[in-house]
């Protein structure tokens, strides 16, 4: 394997695999996820487990049970389940949490790790099962939305696996969804582009190294890890949830590729689901926001409130 011969090499240390090199080890497999600690601003935010975060304007003190995920307490408002990049930081996280908190949201902040990624059925897939367990044990009234950036679409679909499994009891929980965004939405076919490029994103040779080595992981690893990932795909394409999407991505974007995302746009318009396409000439992968902030402000307001979902509409123009 030529990549073992490189500047990097695949590792296992202690218990923890990363990345190898000449100076010092990188973990890049580690279990925790990013941190997601209490957040500024006013906002309050708690664990539910080590890959979901619950964040509120409320300083409520929540616990779920490990088991099933329903809460102790109804919080009983509107809840966006914000799936988040690999390797997202807080700041950038509650950006985009903010942007619901005003609108009198309360948010469920999902991730995963490279790790986990790698390895679905000790990682993305409990995580999954995590979510629409919470999803199906947490009933409201209230309005669901997701907002989902990067491999969040993976991670949906194998929610959505989940679903298939248990119809009768999850897809309930898909039907009271009113709106899904997806920024910068990822395929399978990107996931050696994307997972380098969060890991070492100022280092185009570790990158390079990275790459070589998810190639041959996906290729070794076929009943492990490549064969979920293409159920999963199958599965984001034909969405079990019927809400109004957005999609937001741009031209110049490797990860978040047009073609992907315009395909999975054409499979859910034929099925029925309506949907918005707001895709621009050149933004990095994950940035729209950063760089066309009125643009995608524009776009997701609208189609928020298209849906019924905004609030507090003065709040809306002062970001506008």
């Amino acid at each position: 394997m030529g990549v073992m011969r490189t500047v990097a090499s695949l590792a296992v240390n202690g218990g923890k695999q990363g990345i190898k090199t000449n100076r010092s080890f990188r973990p890049l497999l580690s279990c925790a996820p990013v941190a997601m600690m209490g957040f500024d601003r006013g906002a309050h935010s708690q664990d539910i487990t080590k890959n979901i975060q619950y964040i509120s304007n409320d300083k409520l003190k929540l616990t779920a049970d490990p088991k099933t995920m329903k809460l102790d307490k109804n919080p009983n408002k509107p809840l966006c389940i914000m799936i988040n990049w690999l390797l997202a930081r807080q700041k950038h996280v509650m950006k985009y949490a903010t942007l619901y908190l005003e609108q009198g949201f309360d948010v469920l902040s999902v991730s995963c790790t490279p790790w986990q990624l790698m390895w679905p059925l000790k990682g993305t897939q409990l995580v999954a099962a995590d979510l629409i367990k919470f999803m199906s044990e947490n009933e409201t009234e209230q309005p669901l939305v997701v907002h989902g950036f990067s491999v969040a679409g993976y991670i949906w679909g194998e929610l959505c696996v989940h679903v298939m499994k248990d119809a009768q009891r999850y897809q309930p929980c898909l039907d009271r969804v009113v709106a899904q965004v997806w920024d910068s939405a990822a395929d399978i076919s990107e996931i050696t582009v994307g997972v380098p490029a969060a890991v070492f994103p100022k280092n185009k040779i570790m990158q390079k190294t990275l790459k070589t080595y998810m190639e041959y992981h996906m290729k070794t690893f076929h009943d492990a890890a490549t064969s979920h990932y293409i159920r999963s795909s199958q599965l984001f394409h034909t969405n079990l949830c019927r809400a109004p999407a957005l999609f937001l991505l741009s031209k110049t974007d490797p990860v978040g590729a047009e073609k992907s995302n315009r395909s999975v746009h054409d499979s859910w318009v034929e099925m029925g689901i309506k949907c918005t396409w707001k895709c621009w000439d050149k933004s990095p992968h994950v940035q729209h926001y950063i760089h066309h902030p009125k643009e995608y402000l524009t776009a997701l307001y609208a189609h928020l409130d298209a849906n019924g979902l905004v609030s507090q509409p003065e709040k809306m123009r002062m970001r506008l």
